[in-house]
């Protein structure tokens, strides 16, 4: 009760400031707190993930976002009555529809009785796999977890072609977001090889424990958001050039795919993992395995190339 009354203030504080770059904090900050929530509510894979978009990137991408359309919010041309009116009714419809919904942890909920106890009593069987968030979204929901990779890609190219793809490097050095700050370097050369070996810890240890390819996706693209905050657009382009991006987005959702469709060819269902080996629970480990890394490189090639998309554009004089 405690944090949902935080994030009842912060939300009323972000509606009523006009300061965009205090609301984008005021955003950060209600995202951690959404994590708290969520790891007080034992959803570890989900506060990861709230925590790693919501309080990391997403940030950075407003404040991107913020520099090419200015600090200060205009004030509105109509009154506050019909908006209010508006969210009033929209919130009385919601609060409605939830007073059918069985109470948190109810035993009696139909999901504790069909779906929970299917996956976890079959889920160690079926998959072997320790984290049963991870089994459940890689390979029990292998079809919608597949979708939402594509549904990545797509949204991903579509701001892309919105902002415009840059096709090659932009050598800038010495431009850089933040100054000339010796220190500060410093500290993130050290913090970065951490930051892009916790990456690869997160995606390939996914199965044992919280993680997975969108979380490592997500980490791995702030470590280079980091690098072209620090060093400069130039030298972070030289490093991963735009041009990969898009490719390399495209390549993740392949990659997914192309599981599903040897399985097809192997006589079992799409996205069946137990045609991948002799063993099926070995299958189900391998399959998860490329599916993770298919999701991981998708969200890491087309969150950078969205952060690229807008530090590389100018204000509007």
């Amino acid at each position: 009760m405690v944090l949902l009354a935080f994030l009842v203030l912060i939300a009323l504080a972000a509606i009523r400031m006009r300061d965009l770059f205090i609301v984008v904090m005021l955003f950060s900050v209600y995202s951690l707190m959404t994590a708290a929530l969520f790891m007080d509510l034992d959803a570890v894979d989900v506060a990861f993930t709230e925590a790693a978009v919501g309080a990391g990137v997403t940030g950075v991408l407003m404040l991107s976002t913020l520099r090419l359309t200015g600090r200060w919010e205009r004030r509105p041309s109509h009154g506050p009555l019909l908006p209010l009116i508006v969210v009033g009714i929209t919130g009385a419809a919601l609060i409605y529809g939830t007073l059918d919904a069985p109470l948190l942890g109810d035993p009696a909920a139909p999901v504790q009785q069909h779906v929970a106890p299917r996956y976890i009593e079959q889920g160690p069987v079926e998959v072997g796999m320790p984290n049963m968030v991870t089994a459940v979204l890689a390979s029990y929901r292998g079809f919608d977890t597949f979708g939402e990779t594509f549904v990545i890609f797509t949204a991903g190219i579509a701001v892309l072609l919105l902002l415009g793809i840059q096709e090659g490097p932009e050598t800038r050095p010495g431009r850089t977001a933040i100054g000339d700050q010796l220190v500060l370097r410093v500290v993130v050369k050290m913090v970065i090889p951490l930051i892009l070996l916790y990456a690869l810890y997160v995606q390939f240890h996914g199965d044992f424990g919280a993680g997975g390819g969108f979380q490592a996706g997500v980490i791995l693209a702030t470590a280079f958001v980091l690098y072209d905050l620090v060093f400069g657009e130039g030298d972070a382009r030289l490093v991963v050039p735009p041009s990969w991006l898009h490719r390399l987005g495209a390549l993740g959702v392949l990659l997914y795919g192309a599981v599903g469709l040897y399985a097809l060819f192997a006589g079992k269902p799409f996205l069946d993992y137990s045609a991948l080996a002799h063993d099926p629970v070995h299958g189900q480990h391998l399959g998860v395995l490329l599916v993770e890394l298919g999701v991981g490189i998708t969200v890491f090639s087309i969150v950078l190339a969205i952060f690229y998309a807008l530090s590389g554009r100018r204000k509007a004089s």
